[in-house]
This record gives structure tokens, C-alpha cells and sequence, in this order.
């Protein structure tokens, strides 16, 4: 596809979680997934900013009228969180780490750090806010196809986790709130997909290199920027896959040329009119129909003048212009979908049906209508949400949030915020940043350092060095000088992908110290790597003994492997061999076993 020439624009944005205590409290940043001590409720409403505006984004989401439930936890959840108290000072160590960043990619760091307010009121912050503070500006990396420019490197707070969500009650975990982020957008230099995803990958490289960035998943999450000639910028959040970034922009760019051109088919849109058909659907067939009528709702339309055939146009792969009304009437009004005549009859609708519709909303064979089947009330407002999405067909691509689905595709969450969601924050004092911080050892450099120091292999190398227990390594390494860092490695890395995958356990509840623990029974001979497997797995499970695993003394195996002889004169050593191993599982090596038995023979 020539980019160039369609006019594509494209930047990315990264937040990266950091370690340590919360941006403005002392609380961990800890994720926990144990039974909650309590439950808060609350409402949130949209207020105007500084500039006498209220946010398009936080107005629609008041309209929606839902209850925030909080989750929380006695010891490490604090009044701040809660929004029950003022943030404390900005955390020194989250700054430290971003101003790090900030040297880096050579950006220009601000004197004067102002802590910002930005509204959100989806109720991901109890605040009805998110803190964030720009720190750096104007820098730079080096990429295949020239200098991206960086924007703008930014520190802020993360949001509540989302726990459930219906259409009444989104339920949050206040554990992940209040983590220190640094977000790092780009300028819009990204000239290709695949170059969105190298930038992606660059710049996941130097975050991962700062030494309190969080690392596994969910502590970085990358959002894309993208534009074409005649289109506007959409931003879609949530790539949390790098391999699926060039698929989210180059299916981005084919759902906005699919607007472009729908919007020269358009003819004169007619009014908003909604229309009770209930009545003529009265003795259907269909599931949802039937349903609905019983439960005491309404099936209400409205008629599109000229849409005929326009409604299941595929805008993205499987993904139709109805599915695109859909989704802006599921965020509004939380209905569960529509019927549109361009896919009629069906699901129980039958032809005579649609006969008695086209006549009711006085359809000519060029126009279309669309139903919603739910309460009056909540068919209203999706159609009301569905008509306002048409009339934005007329202006070619809305200026909107998207979310991306796990095939590439993208659906609507809200518009595009604007600048009223701004204000400082007044109960944090402003910050002046000392610049004079120590660069940390890039991966790359790192990568290389192991291999010509650790003897490992490239691809070992590469695969510690991006793992959580990469400081873990280079301490066992250091301690015991017995073990081979290869071996160290692998079951920092394979071994335990190998337990998760082909075992089935968990392994998230392994500690660093249950790996010092292991490797210093490993350097006395109290255990050996035979056992690896058994003994991590145990571990996993709390069901770990070192009486277990112990090792026999060699007496003892002696012993064993004598007995063994006796009993099976005249067989041949592979067999023997077999019955040793059997007998001594966990006890020695079998290396061992096979060096003394072969003395005894």
C-alpha cells in the first residue's frame, strides 16, 4: 500500500508501569486477587473545567447513569486511593526513573513539573480525575526509516482495575490505582505499520531497560494514533500485542478509506423519527421479539433514506457498518445489538414481516431501517445514539476512541476528549526536577554482556534479559559460581514456561526467594537439577520438603545399588540402570548413579 501517498499519519503512545510505592501515597503496588475487605459505592457526574466547558467524553459517560463500585484492602489500600484524602508528595524514585527516560531519548526536561488533573469519569479513578505530569519534551530515537520525534514523556497515576461491568454497575479493584506511569507519545513520524511496530518495539527496549519499570503482563500497554488524507485522528487502545500492531493500523486505515467513500454514496439523510412497530411484530417468531414483548418492551425503528444495502457494508474484515451503529448504541444506551433491513429476514423475522415493516416506515426499495428491541426507554436512546453515528457518516471519519479487538478490528468507547478534561491539580506542589540522573544499562548492551560474560546463547541471552528475574540472575550467578549460568538461566525462563504449559501449574506464586532457597540446596549437594521440575512444582504448590528431595549420602547409595546387583544377577547394565534410577528417584543424579554402578560391576 503506498502510505505516502494516502496520506497516513501515524504516532504511538506507551504507558509503562513502574515499581516501588504509589505515584502519591506509600502504598504497594501490589495486584492481588484475594477476597476484598470492602466495598465502597458511588456516582460520578461531569463538571465543567477552567474553560467553562464540560468534556465531550465525561458528559457522554455521565448520560449513562451508571454505579461505581470500589473493591479494596485493609493494609494496602490507603485513604488516598479512596479519594478520602490529598495525594501526598509525587513519588522521588517515579520521577528519578522518568527523568532517566528522558535522557535516554535526549528530551528537554521541564524546570517547573505542574501536577494536572485530567477528567475521567468512567470511574476508573474514584477522584472523578487522573493526576499526570509532563516532565520531558522534544526527543528523539533513531529508526530504520529515519528520527521518530518524541512528544511529549509524561508521569501520571494508573487507573482502578475493572472487575465487571454490566449495564447498571461497573465494579473496579482499587489495587492498581495510584501506579506510577510513564507515558511516552510520539509525533506522528510513523510512516508504516510494520515502522509502528519497530517504534514500538524500541521503545518497549529502552523502558525495559530502567531498572523499576514493572515487568510481565499488563504493566505496559500501548495505544495507536492513526489518520488519512480526508480522515481524522482515532486513537486505539489497548494493542497489547506487538506482533498485532501493523494489523491494527493497516485495518484502521481500510475502515476509514471505507468511510471516505461511503460518505460520496450518501444521499439527503432523512429526520430522526422513531417508530413503535410492536404491533406489527406482535405474533413473530424471533427469539429477541418474543423476549422482549414479554418482558414488557418495545421493538422501536427508525427509517434511513437511501441506505439500502449501505448498512452491511464491511468496513474492517467481518466487521460491518451495522456493527459500528451497534457498538455506539451498546455504549450508549447498553443494548445488546439491532436488526437492520440489509440483513432481513432472519433470526425469526420472516419476509412477510419485513413486507409489514417497509410499509410502516414507508421504505422505498432504496432505503433501509434499523430496530432496537428493549425497554422504551433504553430503544430511545440506542437509536437516538445510532441516528447521531449517521449523521457523523456525512463528515466522513468521527474524531473517536477506539478500542482494538483481539482479530485487528476496533470498536467505538467514546469520542475523541478535547481540551476542557485539563486543570492543575492545587494539592500537590509543583516539582523541580534535578536532571543530573546515572543512564542504566541498555537491554541490548546488556544482551551482549551476557552472552560474552555468561557464555550464553543468544537466544537464552535475549530471553533473560527481557524476563522478570533479570537482576535475580545476575545474583545467583554471582553467588553460586558451582552452577553453570546457562543452567541458572533456563530455569528462570524455559523451565518454568514448561511447568505452566505442559504441568499446568501456576507459577506466578514462585518468590525470588523460593529461588534462592533452590539454588543454595542445589550448591550444597542437598539437592540435584535432576529434580528441577519436581521440586519448583512442589513449590508452586506450598507442598515443598527438603526431607523429601534430600540427597542420599553415598553410602547409602551404595548400599542401594548392591542390593539391586544381588538381587538381578546375570542382568545386563541398562537394565540395572533402569531399576537404580527407580530406586533412587530424587535421591542422586543420574550421572552419579551411573558412574558408581558400573564401579560396582
Amino acid at each position: 500500500m503506498p502510505y505516502k501517498k494516502i496520506g497516513l499519519k501515524c504516532g504511538i503512545e506507551i504507558h509503562q508501569q513502574l515499581e516501588g510505592r504509589k505515584l502519591f501515597c506509600s502504598t504497594p503496588t501490589t495486584i492481588r486477587d484475594d477476597k476484598p475487605d470492602y466495598r465502597v459505592i458511588r456516582k460520578m457526574r461531569a463538571s465543567a473545567g477552567e474553560s467553562g466547558k464540560i468534556d465531550v467524553a465525561a458528559a457522554q459517560e455521565q448520560s449513562r447513569g451508571k454505579t461505581f463500585v470500589y473493591e479494596g484492602y485493609n493494609d494496602t489500600i490507603s485513604l488516598v486511593e479512596l479519594d478520602e484524602e490529598p495525594p501526598h508528595s509525587m513519588s522521588s524514585d517515579a520521577l528519578y526513573t522518568t527523568l532517566q527516560l528522558c535522557k535516554l531519548v535526549k528530551a528537554d526536561v521541564s524546570p517547573v513539573v505542574q501536577v494536572m488533573r485530567k477528567t475521567v469519569v468512567d470511574g476508573s479513578n474514584t477522584s472523578g480525575f487522573q493526576r499526570t505530569a509532563l516532565v520531558g519534551r522534544k526527543g528523539k530515537i533513531k529508526t530504520s526509516l529515519g528520527l521518530v520525534n518524541i512528544d511529549n514523556i509524561s508521569v501520571e497515576e494508573d487507573a482502578c482495575r475493572i472487575i465487571s461491568d454490566s449495564i447498571t454497575e461497573k465494579v473496579y479493584r482499587l489495587d492498581r490505582l495510584g501506579i506510577p506511569l510513564i507515558e511516552i507519545g510520539t509525533a506522528p513520524d510513523i510512516k508504516t505499520p510494520a515502522h509502528c511496530q519497530e517504534v514500538a518495539k524500541q521503545l518497549g527496549m529502552l523502558l525495559r531497560s530502567l531498572p523499576t519499570v514493572k515487568r510481565g503482563l499488563g504493566t505496559i500497554r500501548q495505544d495507536v494514533n492513526v489518520s488519512i488524507k480526508g480522515g481524522v485522528r482515532v486513537e486505539i487502545k489497548g494493542a497489547q500485542d506487538l506482533r498485532q500492531i501493523p494489523l491494527l493500523v493497516d485495518l484502521e486505515i481500510k475502515r476509514q478509506q471505507e468511510l471516505l467513500l461511503l460518505k460520496k454514496e450518501l444521499g439527503k439523510l432523512n429526520k430522526l423519527s422513531i417508530v413503535d412497530v410492536s404491533l406489527v411484530l406482535s405474533k413473530s417468531s424471533s427469539k429477541v421479539v418474543k423476549s422482549t414483548l414479554k418482558k414488557k418492551g418495545k421493538i422501536l425503528g427508525i427509517k434511513l433514506t437511501g441506505f439500502s444495502g449501505l448498512i452491511g457494508r464491511e468496513l474492517q474484515p467481518n466487521y460491518r457498518l451495522g456493527t459500528e451503529l451497534a457498538g455506539r448504541a451498546k455504549v450508549i444506551a447498553g443494548v445488546s445489538g439491532l436488526f437492520h433491513s440489509d440483513e432481513l429476514p432472519n433470526y425469526g423475522i420472516t419476509e412477510k414481516e419485513v413486507s409489514l415493516l417497509r410499509k410502516e416506515f414507508k421504505c422505498s426499495k432504496k432505503d433501509a431501517f434499523i430496530l432496537v428491541a428493549d425497554s422504551e426507554d433504553r430503544a430511545k436512546v440506542a437509536l437516538e445514539a445510532i441516528y447521531s453515528r449517521v449523521e457523523e457518516l456525512y463528515k466522513g471519519v468521527p474524531k473517536e476512541v477506539r478500542k482494538a479487538n483481539s482479530d485487528g478490528t476496533t470498536h467505538y468507547m467514546r469520542p475523541m476528549p478535547g481540551a476542557a478534561r485539563m486543570y492543575p491539580e492545587t494539592d500537590v506542589p509543583l516539582v523541580y526536577p534535578d536532571t543530573n540522573v546515572e543512564l542504566p544499562e541498555l537491554l541490548s548492551v546488556k544482551n551482549a554482556r551476557f552472552s560474552k560474560d555468561y557464555g550464553l546463547s543468544s537466544d537464552l541471552a535475549a530471553f533473560i534479559v527481557k524476563s522478570t528475574y533479570v537482576d535475580l540472575f545476575e545474583e545467583l550467578v554471582k553467588k553460586h559460581k558451582k552452577i553453570k549460568p546457562a543452567f541458572i538461566a533456563d530455569v528462570l525462563t524455559s523451565v518454568l514456561v514448561e511447568i505452566r504449559r505442559k504441568y499446568n501449574v501456576d507459577v506466578s506464586s514462585l518468590t525470588e526467594d523460593d529461588f534462592r532457597n533452590f539454588f543454595s540446596y542445589l550448591a550444597a549437594d542437598k539437592i540435584h537439577k535432576d529434580i528441577t521440575i519436581d521440586v519448583l512444582i512442589d513449590m508452586c504448590k506450598g507442598n515443598f520438603s527438603l526431607k523429601k528431595y534430600e540427597s542420599l549420602g553415598t553410602e547409602e547409595i551404595h548400599a542401594i545399588l548392591k542390593k539391586i546387583i544381588s538381587s538381578n544377577k546375570g542382568a545386563p547394565f541398562p537394565a540395572l540402570m533402569g531399576m537404580s534410577m527407580k530406586a533412587l528417584a530424587g535421591k542422586a543424579s543420574g550421572k552419579f548413579i551411573a558412574t558408581e554402578l558400573k564401579k560396582m560391576l
